[in-house]
Formats: structure tokens, sequence, C-alpha cells
């Protein structure tokens, strides 16, 4: 049996959370970056969020911001859509991030909940509908307390649901309770901000996913949410399983995602470059057990 399709999200279901591709002498590979976002782009993927955890934008320059936008805009045209991270801990630079962004040619926003300060619920709330008022783009709020030390309580995102331009969250939470609570109350499209939560979410009601792991296997994260949507959920669990122990080195193994992407990005040919520090590349027995996850998911 065939199951009705769900309505579109406003970004697409199957995003990845993409690199930002480095030269060998540190700089922003515009080049890399355009052939990257096509071939995700041709494999599968709806959409591009650029400048988030993945895409080091804690160490990239508000002018790289930006330069990386108009390039990836520029490789994909219309064939996705392009979020841009523009959040900070400083609320008058994101709204500025979130202007130049909207400028360069971004569909949407992913805003993270500000970091390091520990601001009450209130100030949560007010700097994202400070950022919604002056930005012309739709938002996807970004809730990562293991990073943020903030969360964006689920009461909070109710109310912030009733902004017009507040239209999705990335959820890394890891608390699957309260999203399926917002779920109920909102129309809030739900994406899954942890790659072993794409199939759980979306059962439940989520948007799809935006996805680290999705940088080296972008067809084979697709192929999950297909399945599912083709009403064959034991193929679509299957294919989720398969990909567990490939996420879970890249996710869960004590390296940042950024770190593990280039790292298999760099062995498979692709645009990925060096990290910036302070983040160090994975070393050698990183790398070796990383293929070999990779090549026993891509081998039929």
């Amino acid at each position: 049996m065939t199951m009705t399709p769900s309505p579109a999200p406003p970004f697409g279901r199957a995003l990845c959370a993409m690199i930002t591709p480095f030269t060998e002498a540190g700089s922003l590979d515009v080049d890399g970056a355009q052939r990257l976002a096509d071939r995700l782009v041709s494999e599968g993927c709806d959409g591009l969020v650029l400048s988030g955890t993945t895409g080091e934008s804690p160490t990239t320059t508000d002018a790289e911001k930006s330069d990386l936008i108009r390039a990836v805009r520029e490789a994909v045209g219309d064939r996705a859509s392009v979020v841009a991270g523009v959040g900070t801990f400083d609320t008058r630079h994101t709204v500025e991030l979130a202007l130049a962004a909207e400028k360069a040619g971004a569909d949407g926003l992913l805003v993270v909940a500000p970091y390091y300060s520990k601001p009450p619920q209130d100030a949560v709330e007010a700097h994202f509908r400070e950022v919604a008022d002056a930005a012309g783009l739709p938002l996807a709020l970004y809730d990562i307390p293991g990073r943020t030390g903030t969360r964006i309580e689920p009461e909070t995102l109710i109310r912030l649901a009733e902004h017009p331009r507040i239209v999705a969250v990335k959820d890394c939470s890891y608390d699957f309770l309260g999203a399926q609570k917002v779920l109920s109350r909102t129309e809030l499209a739900y994406y899954a901000g942890c790659d072993e939560h794409n199939l759980a979410l979306y059962a439940v009601g989520g948007a799809g996913y935006i996805s680290t792991v999705a940088n080296v296997v972008p067809a084979r994260l697709r192929a999950v949410l297909d399945a599912f949507e083709a009403g064959d959920t034991p193929v679509s669990a299957r294919l989720q399983q398969r990909a567990t122990p490939l996420i879970e080195l890249m996710m869960s193994a004590g390296l940042p995602g950024s770190v593990t992407a280039k790292a298999l990005l760099h062995e498979l040919g692709l645009p990925a470059g060096p990290v910036r520090a302070p983040l160090r590349p994975a070393g050698r027995e990183a790398v070796e057990g990383l293929l070999a996850a990779y090549q026993e998911l891509v081998t039929d």
C-alpha cells in the first residue's frame, strides 16, 4: 500500500549539512564548494545547509559565509534550497549575518540558540523573534544544547511557531518526547539533526533530516526516506540499520562530524581540504575505520 505523501517541507526532505571546502593553504575553496554542492544535489539532496556546525562556521569570516552562499547558489540554481547558518551568541551580529545571507541568495536561515552565555528562555525567545522580524527569509531554529549549553524548550518552540517566518527546527536535543510534543501542537517542520534519528523522527511526522553523513553517502540516506514514503517500512528500517556503523563512526566516535566528513571526502578524491584550528585532522587509524565502514555501506 502506497502512503499519501505529506505536504512538502519548506526546504525539502533530504538536506545535507555541507562541509566548507578549504584549499590546502586554508582559504575558502570556491570551486571545490561548487563541485561538491553539484554532486550532493545530483545524488539526492533537496537542500544544502551552509555554515552550520559541520561547515565550521565558528572559524569562517562573514565575507567567506557570503561568498560560499553565492558560489553554491550559482552551482545548484533552483535544483535545491540553500539554507544559510547565521546563528551566533550575539543577536546584533546574527541579524547582520541574516541580512547578508538574504542578499547573497539564500532561501532560508538556520539560527542556532545563543551559546556560551546561557540566556534564560525569555531571552532565547526574544533573540529568535528579533532575527525573524529583521529577516525576509524563513527560519529554521537549531536546538543543539550539547554544544550551546542552552536548550530551546518545547514550550518556547511552541510560542515561536506563531511567528510567520519561523517555520522549522533542526533537532539535536535528544528529547524525542519533546519533539513529538512540538510536532503535535504546531506546524513546524522538524528535521532530524542527528543521523541516528533520521528515520525515527520522520516516522512520527518529521520533515526529514539535515545530515552531516550525507556529505559522503547522500543517495544512501535519501533511500531511507524514499522507502518509507513508498510504504515499505521494513526496507526503510534495514537501510537505516545498514547506515548505522558509518553514522556511529562519523558522529559518535570522539571526532567532530566536520573532521570525519572531510577525512572521508579527501580519501574519496572529493573537495574537502583541511579543517581549521582548533580542529585537527583525523589520524590514520580513524580514517581507515571510516573507510571500512563506508565501503561496507556502499558495497551491495
